[in-house]
């Protein structure tokens, strides 16, 4: 697919033109033809965007998103209603009832319907797209799928978890029935009908061997209207000087450069929140002796993460919590165990032994600069680092496969729902650990993130958070180093709607961000 070129077939003309026809003028949001708006963002090949081709990394999910709803949205605050107009948890969360929005037509004409719904999430459980939210270790926790009435759809769950609204609602988007009910690989399926979905955009062009993308607003669309007419990504080798030269419309940039835009009325500076940054993982199967809780305490301790933030991040973060939920989260505990930098202590933990371990980290200068860094400090301590350095792919399959003693993380997704706490740290019984810990059980963190999965109560269930962030702070099964706050810069005369979703660091990522707010 790295050269697969798409465009708008005649045919897709034909149909969406006959669309225009049978919809009501009342229900059409159009997009003004007058003055189109164009927005350039900086691109690269993050694959085929359907559900079951984009890449997992950087905006190949989200790209996916302008071309499929969900049947709830996320806005600065939460879950809001988008397919489905409500819905209600039924039976202390064991199921989710869903009233299907009418009026809704897929990218091709058709009406969206109630079996659209039914059949998107009967299809993921036999054919999983690229980021299935539908399992919990290695099987689905979705029992049932029934249509209820004419526009109602519930959804029944094996057992009640605080954390299924969203993914459930947000996370598995709704794939049109007439299109997929006869693809048996959908993988393979790169037929431009792969792209048709609901959402306010379709994909006017894409080349995947030069990393470009070109999405048009959807004119008979039927939610918020489209403010932004088209969506372009273009690789550029240098972002910020791209967009002084007025081929990006946003850009991230180092606090080095802050400086050139902060007190220029022609920009504005945004700043993301702190959820996402860089974990370090212990392998315990391939070296037991990190199954000794002061091995792990004793990093901790030798890790100087605030020479992190200044050096690595130069200043645009924070370190990260040892109870890993960063400290702009919602569900933050700040009671928990702190690591204060000390290699004398990590010395007295390690009790005199010398350990050497090799480091596995993806290939780029942010981890490469982390890495030499910690090396230094953890050298102070007793600790030797071998660091191997790989391409990011390769690093993150060697991560997957637990092909690694210790291997530096890059991730997001920090400030969702605290159930990644469990998703991350407990025991999974369908496997041999959990993702970010392999070889690491406790009984005491398995025990805690199994009650506050199924605790109605929001009082309680903090309070269960809490607990379990004090344990996880103490156990150190993985340690977080930090967790960035990247700096955005725009022009506000161009385009002034920019927006995070609550739990997410990147406003381009943000499908409301394009679309027209009350």
């Amino acid at each position: 697919m790295k050269s697969v070129k798409i465009i708008v077939l005649f045919f897709f003309a034909i149909v969406l033109s006959a669309c225009s026809q049978k919809v009501p003028a009342s229900d059409v949001n159009t997009v003004s033809q007058a003055a189109p708006l164009v927005i350039r963002l900086a691109g690269g090949d993050y694959g085929l965007p359907s559900p079951f081709t984009h890449s997992t990394r950087g905006p190949g999910l989200y790209n996916m998103y302008l071309l499929f709803d969900g049947l709830l949205e996320k806005d600065e605050k939460g879950l809001i209603p988008w397919l489905a107009t409500d819905w209600k948890i039924e039976k202390g969360g064991k199921s989710y009832l869903f009233t299907i929005r009418d009026n809704v037509h897929w990218h091709d004409g058709t009406l969206l319907t109630a079996e659209d719904v039914k059949f998107s999430y009967d299809y993921y459980l036999k054919h999983p797209p690229v980021r299935n939210m539908l399992v919990e270790g290695k099987e689905t926790f979705v029992e049932k799928v029934e249509i209820v009435g004419k526009n109602q759809v519930r959804i029944t769950v094996k057992q009640p978890n605080a954390s299924y609204l969203e993914k459930i609602g947000f996370s598995m988007k709704i794939i049109p029935k007439h299109i997929w009910e006869g693809v048996d690989n959908p993988v393979s399926m790169t037929d431009p009908k792969a792209l048709v979905g609901s959402g306010p955009y379709t994909l006017d062009d894409y080349n995947g061997g030069q990393g470009t993308y070109r999405f048009k607003a959807f004119d008979p669309y039927w939610g918020p209207k489209p403010r932004v007419d088209v969506i372009e990504q273009v690789p550029v080798s240098e972002p910020v000087l791209a967009f002084e030269k007025g081929e990006l419309d946003i850009a991230e940039i180092t606090p080095d450069v802050l400086s050139r835009f902060q007190n220029n009325p022609e920009y504005r500076v945004i700043q993301n929140p702190p959820f996402h940054g860089v974990r370090l993982n212990f392998n315990m199967e391939k070296r037991p002796e990190l199954k000794d809780k002061a091995v792990r305490q004793a990093f901790a301790y030798a890790i100087d993460q605030a020479d992190l933030v200044e050096k690595v991040l130069r200043g645009a973060g924070i370190p990260g919590s040892a109870g890993y939920l960063p400290q702009e989260h919602p569900y933050y505990n700040n009671k928990i165990k702190p690591y204060p930098f000390d290699p004398a202590k990590a010395k007295q933990l390690l009790n005199g032994k010398e350990l050497t371990f090799k480091l596995n980290i993806p290939n780029t200068e942010q981890t490469v600069r982390t890495a030499e860094l910690i090396k230094i400090s953890l050298k102070k301590a007793g600790i030797v680092l071998n660091v191997q350095t790989y391409d990011t792919k390769t690093n993150d399959e060697m991560a997957r496969s637990g092909n690694y003693e210790l291997t530096l993380s890059v991730t997001g997704g920090w400030g969702g729902d605290p159930d990644l706490l469990r998703m991350t740290f407990a025991t999974n019984p369908n496997s041999q650990g959990s993702s970010g810990t392999i070889g690491y059980k406790n009984e005491a963190i398995n025990q805690l993130a199994a009650k506050q999965m199924v605790e109605p109560d929001e009082n309680k269930r903090h309070e269960i958070i809490n607990q379990l962030q004090e344990q996880i702070a103490e156990e150190v099964p993985a340690l977080t180093l930090f967790n960035q706050k990247s700096y955005f810069v725009f022009r506000p005369n161009k385009f002034d709607g920019w927006m995070y979703m609550y739990d997410h660091h990147y406003a381009q990522h943000s499908k409301l961000t394009y679309l027209t707010r009350k």
